[in-house]
């Protein structure tokens, strides 16, 4: 078995696909693991690089990666569609990030994610606001009350 060059990681809400390979691109090992699984199995991994889609859970396991040691490169999704074939999956993420073009995402750290999901939050309930009212003015006007636009 060669040793690992980087590990490509396909993440998901219950099962991990990885696929690791060797520094000249062989495959040496592809494991499907559950969330509990990789967890052990990263922390008991040699440090390695380890390439993900910048997706959902990403910024999460590349500040837990990286606490083991690993070397954490996540991938823009739009930088990673150019080496699909025929479906996205771990082996794509592995072979974008062996580019020498490939630019990275930096991880967030928690404090980062927690002002993106407060603006998001603040964001949606403000576009809930507005269709709430755009609603209530257009019921009104089917009686006769015209509305003036606006909050006020």
């Amino acid at each position: 078995m060669g040793e690992i060059g980087i590990i490509g990681v396909d993440l998901a809400k219950n099962v991990f696909n990885l696929r690791g390979a060797a520094a000249d691109g062989a495959v040496v090992f592809r494991k499907k693991l559950s969330r509990l699984q990789f967890a052990g199995f990263m922390a008991d991994h040699p440090a390695c690089v380890v390439a993900m889609e910048a997706c959902a859970s990403a910024h999460h396991w590349a500040r837990e990666l990286s606490a083991y040691g690993h070397s954490v490169r996540l991938i823009a999704p739009h930088y990673v569609k150019p080496f699909i074939k025929r479906q996205k999956n771990d082996a794509t993420d592995a072979e974008a990030a062996t580019r020498p073009t490939m630019r990275f995402v930096e991880p967030k750290t928690e404090a980062q994610q927690a002002r993106a999901v407060a603006f998001r939050a603040h964001e949606q309930i403000m576009k809930q606001r507005t269709e709430a009212i755009n609603a209530l003015r257009a019921h009104l006007y089917e009686f006769g009350h015209v509305a003036p636009e606006g909050v006020g």
